[in-house]
């Protein structure tokens, strides 16, 4: 049909072009006569917009009788079983439980600073010395007083085993001697509190306050000291994830400051819930070792706490809902060639991740399933297979 309408408009065409007594354009071309061929280009303009308009009539009535021409056409993918993982995205930040700022305990003068910022020190190392104001000479005379009171304390004590002296004598030497060593520890105890020591191994972060500076005990900051080999990053999840979030789950990891990401696991999840946000902790272990890993760093969180390892996915923008709230896709049915029936398919689905969402029922594995075209075709309507895609 479509090679009759052509030569009938070629014969049109030749028809409305036989002006000039039928002169062909080579003719008119080669007589040089400008006003004729600029005559005999508006007689072709307008023969073939003519013939245009005259085209799309045709094609339209062809539509209108032809039913190949009304079939819907389609391209479909075949739904597989994939391994689906689920995450839940939180935000959380970098933290090390062994991050403290260093107090003094003895009011004085900071006579010695021994460390630097960056400086990597030992549980127990003399940081700093506070000037003890003569309180090391009160120990060394505390020390002569606890001796003597000591030797006169054993002999009386002989005498007493001996049955010699009273006991009052006794009574007094002893009760000397256990003042004396009790002024010796305290005294003592001052003077260690003079040594400004850390508290566990670590790096000096920040020396605070400097060499020749007063001091005083629970109000002047020393040190900052931070153990680097044991952080982590710590997040408040919300109590609905309580059961699926727990230790030994995958995590991937952004750090949006440096441009990194890694996978870690979740190593802690608390047991409390807080009751103003409702919300319980989580810990994630982060590698040792990665210098670029600063406490209070800001991360971005996808925590897996879900894992369906024969799961059927598919976009979710091939999903309708009838009026009854059912989700349906159309999957292929009587399929011979490129030519199939669609067929409308309730659905059951799950969770989602991305574009995609977890089918849990209505769908197995290989069915054929319409992606493109699926929002205009109808239940058991004849489609045109154009192609077989691959899902995402």
């Amino acid at each position: 049909m479509k090679y009759t309408v052509v030569i009938l408009l070629t014969a049109i065409l030749l028809t409305s072009c036989g002006g000039d007594k039928n002169k062909s354009v080579e003719d008119i071309i080669a007589s040089k006569d400008l006003e004729q061929i600029r005559q005999k280009k508006a007689e072709l303009d307008a023969s073939a917009l003519e013939i245009a308009t005259q085209l799309k009539l045709l094609e339209k009535e062809i539509k209108t009788l032809d039913p190949l021409e009304k079939i819907p056409l389609i391209t479909t993918f075949d739904a597989k079983e994939t391994e689906f993982n689920h995450f839940v995205e939180l935000q959380g930040n970098v933290s090390t439980k062994q991050n403290v700022v260093i107090m003094a305990e003895y009011a004085g003068v900071l006579s010695k600073v021994y460390v630097k910022e960056g400086q990597k020190v030992s549980k127990g190392q003399t940081l700093a010395k506070i000037d003890d104001g003569g309180l090391s000479q009160q120990l060394a005379q505390a020390k002569i007083q606890a001796d003597l009171a000591k030797t006169t304390f054993e002999r009386q004590k002989r005498l007493w085993d001996q049955k010699i002296g009273s006991e009052i004598q006794y009574l007094q030497a002893k009760s000397n001697y256990e003042a004396q060593e009790e002024m010796v520890n305290q005294i003592q105890q001052q003077v260690g509190k003079t040594l400004v020591r850390a508290p566990f191994s670590g790096t000096i972060d920040d020396v605070i306050t400097d060499q020749g500076s007063v001091v005083a005990p629970g109000q002047s900051q020393l040190f900052r000291i931070v153990n680097l080999d044991d952080m982590y990053i710590e997040t408040d999840v919300p109590e609905r994830y309580v059961a699926n979030i727990v230790p030994g789950k995958l995590v991937k990891v952004n750090f949006p400051v440096l441009g990194k990401d890694i996978e870690a696991k979740v190593r802690q999840a608390g047991n409390f819930i807080n009751p103003d946000n409702r919300t319980f902790k989580v810990e994630v272990a982060l590698p040792k070792n990665d210098a670029s890993i600063k406490p209070n760093l800001t991360t971005k969180l996808k925590i897996n706490d879900y894992t369906n390892e024969k799961a059927i996915l598919i976009p979710q923008s091939i999903i309708s809902e009838n009026a009854e709230g059912d989700q349906y896709v159309y999957t292929i049915s009587d399929k011979q060639g490129k030519m199939a029936k669609a067929k409308r398919t309730i659905i059951t689905t799950g969770k989602t991740q991305g574009d995609d969402i977890e089918v849990l029922s209505g769908i197995t594995n290989g069915d054929e399933i319409i992606m493109e075209g699926a929002r205009s075709v109808k239940d058991e309507q004849d489609v045109k297979i154009l192609e077989l895609v691959t899902a995402n």
